[in-house]
């Protein structure tokens, strides 16, 4: 089950990710049609994650796809063209907005935090 709530505890407690993200500061929406997250992002650390407020939200940057590519992102083993940003907006499934340059400059760092939202359990 998909759980951007649980954003801050994987990535708040994995120091080398913190320390990778050291420089990043922003606000990154993640659209799943039926449901958004803002995500408050601050030297590295996962500040909070809450719900798109109804009117005037305020991101940096949005990625936006239908929650089955979401869904087929977090699987543990990912089919290929679903395994990475970048393969989902290469098959145009995904979208993104706004300010892309802390985007692009940091897309590793974004890609790493995404990919802790993986279900472990069900990899082996």
């Amino acid at each position: 089950m998909l759980t951007i709530e649980s954003l801050p505890d994987r990535v708040n407690t994995d120091e080398s990710l913190v320390r990778r993200g050291h420089y990043v500061t922003a606000a990154m929406l993640l659209d799943l049609e039926d449901a958004s997250y803002i995500v408050h992002v601050r030297a590295g650390r996962i500040e909070a994650v809450e719900p798109k407020p109804a009117v005037m939200p305020v991101w940096t940057f949005a990625l936006r796809a239908p929650r089955a590519e979401w869904e087929k992102f977090f699987a543990p083993r990912p089919q290929p063209g679903s395994h990475d940003i970048m393969a989902l907006l290469r098959r145009r499934v995904m979208t993104v907005e706004g300010d892309l340059h802390p985007f692009i400059t940091n897309l590793q760092y974004f890609k790493d935090i995404l990919a802790t939202l993986r279900d472990q359990e069900g990899a082996q």
